[in-house]
């Protein structure tokens, strides 16, 4: 006799490395945000969260590693910004008048 009895599907729930993996996607993409918005304003802020946000999702292996290798260029031309602002206005970071 034959006592095989079909089984349900095998159902795939997503894994730590799929959740890990989304969330450093979206880091990727919040790194490449920041370093963009930090060039117009509130570079000072912005350049170090974008740095940081940018490196953590390449050592989680980001999908989108070329959007975290442009948070972390951004960020870095944000802290560049930073510096030149502050070197030809004398410490004043953004000049409203003059």
């Amino acid at each position: 006799m034959n006592t095989y009895a079909p089984t349900e599907p095998a159902r795939t729930l997503p894994t730590e490395r799929t959740e890990n993996t989304e969330r450093a996607d979206g880091m990727a993409v919040a790194s490449f945000i920041l370093g963009l918005i930090g060039l117009l304003a509130f570079n000072i802020v912005l350049g170090p969260f974008a740095l940081v946000l940018g490196g953590i999702a390449l050592v989680r292996g980001t999908r989108r590693p070329a959007r975290a290798i442009l948070g972390l260029f951004l960020g870095a031309a944000d802290l560049v910004v930073l510096v030149v602002l502050v070197t030809m206005h004398h410490g004043i970071i953004w000049p409203f008048g003059l």
